[in-house]
């Protein structure tokens, strides 16, 4: 167990201390051209700080932050914890109407945002907005809008850290919604500290030395640890781009910036692997000491074809924005491909049946996780903050089973097992046995009912661009995955998309494509 002082502000941990300890000087963001060493990161997140007092935030008050991955989206949220309040990152991929039920449901009196995203929550009547006061711009916005920089600009560099209880909420993380309404997740000073040790330094083996950086965005729980609060806890450096990631401009920042750690999830590898340069030359990762998968499970002919490529094994791992990050991971030099891993030291984990009774290894079950960085609970649902938190342990949600080894392999989602034949189907083992195609980039599996009622597979599949979507590939796809894995895992259907639903932070959307199949049912029906 990690041992924390009852007063603690994790805001001082990860910026203070390292000028305290000699980094003041070092670089701590890197950012286009602009480079932030730990000094000025303080100086900047005090300025912050302090200008969102002036604004009239007060402890344990919520500040939204909708703001792109540069530096400032970190002086905001280590400004708003280092006084008290509750930092907020808002998925910056929204709607209108997303942000106003953010904006409404967090209470935040005061939302930082981008330039560029400014004009979502302007489209919001103001009316609606009940707790809202401020908005402040980052970057250039319109006059009537105060903008950061002045604000900070104006406000003083010194700023004495709240003196906070380690188990005060210090942020809010919302749940991606890949299941519905999303959940404001309550996570504590001391949630972050907890993940650093035991993932970033435990598993990782992160140090001063490393210079991370992560696809995932900041506002994701991922991401966040990955380019937020892992780097700052370790004394390392990160690495930011306000960009939308895209496989060209993924590898020119790794060339120009040369990161050690490389954080992603199994979609974007996919674009990786399909992306090649045009001068027939190789792109050069040799700076990755570890590529770092999470967000879902990532199919291991992904992982052989990464590593047959570069030379570098991805290290698959299990978290959520409850737990906040990893809390089952695959370890350097014992990665078994199409696992998750292990439990990570400092976690525990239960695989147990509908009446909570432990299975049986080899065996599927439910999926629960006990561990100190686990939210708790969701803001203003308190029915499903019982479903979810069972005294110390936390249900994922995902169905499972553990080999004899202690490795955990991913079988779906509690929704999403199915019975063919009579036996339960995982539609990640057939996901894997499509992809591991050489015409497939990506693929998704849901049930589907045949015209005798019977449930069957039906596959959703992204074809790689020199690859035409023809019968003939869908034939070959089907005996394929019937010969790999067994012939009632055949899916029945196979049904080509240019690219499947996700949510902003990469997880497949399944209920969208049990959304499209019924679509495609009633459509015939209608035109009788």
């Amino acid at each position: 167990m990690i041992t924390l002082p009852q007063t603690f502000n994790v805001a001082a941990h990860l910026v203070d201390r390292n000028v305290l300890e000699g980094r003041g000087d070092k670089t701590a963001i890197e950012c286009g051209e602009e480079r932030v060493s730990y000094r000025q990161l303080q100086e900047r997140t005090n300025r912050l700080g302090n200008a969102l007092r002036r604004l009239g935030v007060r402890p344990e008050e919520r500040v939204l932050l909708v703001l792109l991955d540069t530096p400032e989206f970190l002086y905001a949220f280590l400004g708003a914890i280092k006084i008290g309040a509750v930092a907020v990152p808002a998925n910056t991929f929204l709607k209108p109407h997303e942000y106003e039920y953010l904006l409404n449901d967090s209470r935040a009196r005061v939302a930082l945002v981008s330039a560029a995203l400014l004009p979502q929550l302007e489209a919001i009547p103001r009316e609606r907005l009940r707790h809202l006061r401020e908005i402040v711009v980052v970057g250039t916005g319109k006059a009537q809008q105060p903008g950061l920089h002045e604000l900070m600009d104006a406000a003083s560099p010194e700023l004495e850290a709240e003196p906070t209880h380690k188990d005060d909420a210090a942020f809010w993380l919302y749940s991606s919604g890949s299941t519905g309404v999303p959940k404001g997740c309550i996570h504590l000073h001391h949630d972050m500290v907890v993940s650093s040790e035991l993932y970033a330094k435990g598993i990782l083996g992160m140090n001063e030395r490393d210079r991370c950086y992560s696809v995932a965005r900041l506002f994701f729980a991922y991401g966040l640890g990955n380019a937020g609060y892992f780097p700052l806890h370790c004394g390392a450096t990160t690495i930011l781009s306000p960009d939308r990631p895209t496989p060209a401009g993924i590898y020119a920042d790794i060339e120009r910036y040369r990161p050690t750690l490389l954080f992603s999830v199994p979609t974007n590898y996919a674009a990786l692997l399909a992306h090649w340069r045009e001068d027939g030359g190789e792109f050069d990762l040799s700076s990755v000491r570890h590529a770092i998968s999470a967000g879902e499970a990532l199919p291991a002919p992904l992982l052989e074809r990464f590593r047959q490529r570069f030379g570098i094994e991805i290290l698959d791992a299990l978290g959520s924005t409850e737990t906040l990050q990893m809390v089952i991971s695959n370890r350097p030099g014992e990665v078994r491909p199409g696992s998750s891993g292990k439990i990570i030291p400092g976690y525990e984990a239960r695989i147990v049946d509908d009446q909570g009774e432990p299975v049986p290894s080899g065996e599927i079950g439910s999926l629960l996780i006990k561990g100190d960085s686990t939210c708790v609970g969701y803001w203003n649902q308190h029915e499903k903050t019982k479903e979810t938190f069972q005294g110390h342990w936390f249900r994922t949600g995902d169905k499972y089973y553990q080999d004899e080894d202690g490795y955990f392999w991913y079988a779906g989602r509690s929704d999403d097992l199915f019975k063919v034949n009579g036996r339960w189907l995982s539609p990640t083992e057939v996901e894997s046995a499509l992809i591991a195609h050489p015409a497939v980039r990506e693929a998704a599996v849901v049930a589907r009912d045949d015209e005798s009622g019977l449930t069957k597979p039906a596959a959703y599949v992204v074809v790689n661009s020199n690859v035409s979507p023809t019968d003939e590939v869908r034939r070959e796809l089907q005996d394929w995955v019937g010969q790999k894995i067994g012939s009632y895992k055949r899916p029945r259907w196979v049904e080509f998309l240019p690219e499947l639903p996700k949510t902003a932070t990469g997880k497949l959307q399944r209920f969208k494509l049990r959304e499209l199949q019924a679509q495609e049912n009633q459509e015939p029906s209608a035109s009788k």
